[in-house]
């Protein structure tokens, strides 16, 4: 069967870096004789200036249709309000879709240069359907109002449900990788909420006995981060921890330029970087597409391509070796193109 990975290019750097993938996945899916397809359709600006919508409902129905979703970065800070089409394209396929989870690996590379001596190798397991994100959170308007032109209100919503389902992610990732998970919460404040999430946490926690866990408060995690990252391993978190969390770990490993991330629920999965559009470079062939493509490597496991994915990040692990073969924003030497080729002809030499 061939494999249809639809790729949305979105805004700033988005169309380089999705083109980028796009070439390094072609790259691979051929080493590995993996059928593939990479159709594009457009979201974030170029949709709104067509169609009037930063994502219109043909593109998330083929989001639905395709085996997975590659997408781009997009400017959603920029848009213009929802009534007139500004819709965040992340968001609209996380809640269309049901991609409860977001997987957010940080791991060093030991020629990289990070902030940090000690060794980062842990995983990020975030909710990512509920929590403060005002977009996703409620059944019909924003999850933020405001009574009165000086008051401003958010709702944070967690659920059972959800609590369960990303609790069962991080204590199976856990349970795989031979490691520990962190549950990282705020119940001394927020008893309720967090209470619930520790709750079923807990609950999960007992179907695997092999798994070490411990509970964390958010403040004291990201005070571990820096001083003790090889400490943590799977962070389980609900959606705004998680989301903060990530990034740091990202900046600790060596830059948010190395920061993949997987959305997947029970039948669907969409690739997506960590970072933003990044406008202020776009068209410059400045952009790391480096955490892209290991988004992309994260889906074609998840698809069950585990030769095409391991191609991808055996090729970037060769050329994040080497300052010569690495973005400057590594302290590297190439641009994105250049960067491309590099990682396509590793692909192309590798070993079968």
């Amino acid at each position: 069967m061939t494999l249809t990975l639809l790729c949305l290019p979105g805004d700033g750097i988005g169309p380089e870096i999705v083109a980028s993938t796009q070439a390094v996945v072609r790259a691979a899916c051929a080493r590995a004789g993996v059928a593939v397809e990479l159709p594009e359709a457009e979201i974030g600006f170029a949709a709104l200036a067509h169609e009037g919508t930063t994502i219109p409902k043909a593109v998330i129905d083929r989001a639905g249709a395709a085996d997975g979703v590659i997408l781009g970065p997009v400017s959603h800070n920029a848009y213009p309000p929802v009534a007139e089409g500004g819709r965040n394209p992340s968001g609209v396929l996380r809640r269309a879709l049901e991609l409860y989870a977001n997987i957010r690996p940080a791991r060093s590379h030991p020629a990289v240069p990070r902030p940090v001596t000690a060794k980062v190798d842990m995983v990020v397991v975030r909710e990512n359907l509920e929590g403060f994100y005002a977009d996703r959170n409620m059944h019909m308007g924003p999850g933020e109002f405001m009574p009165t032109p000086d008051v401003a209100l958010a709702i944070r919503r967690i659920t059972r449900e959800n609590s369960r389902r990303i609790a069962r992610s991080a204590f199976e990732l856990a349970a795989r990788r031979g490691g520990r998970v962190a549950v990282i919460h705020k119940a001394n404040v927020l008893r309720v909420s967090d209470g619930l999430f520790l709750e079923e946490a807990r609950a999960v926690a007992a179907d695997h006995p092999e798994v070490e866990v411990e509970e964390i408060l958010i403040d004291a995690a990201a005070a571990h981060f820096v001083r003790d990252p090889a400490r943590f391993d799977v962070v389980l978190a609900t959606n705004m921890y998680g989301d903060i969390l990530s990034d740091l770990a990202a900046e600790l490993a060596g830059g948010l330029g190395l920061g993949a991330s997987l959305n997947h629920g029970a039948t669907h999965a969409v690739a997506q970087a960590q970072h933003g559009s990044a406008p202020d470079i776009a068209g410059q062939d400045r952009a790391n597409p480096g955490a892209l493509i290991g988004s992309a490597a994260m889906l074609l496991d998840h698809l069950g391509q585990p030769r095409a994915a391991a191609l991808i990040r055996g090729a970037l692990e060769t050329a994040l070796a080497a300052p010569e073969t690495r973005t400057a924003d590594l302290g590297g030497a190439l641009g994105t193109a250049a960067f491309t080729h590099t990682l396509t002809r590793l692909i192309e030499d590798a070993a079968t």
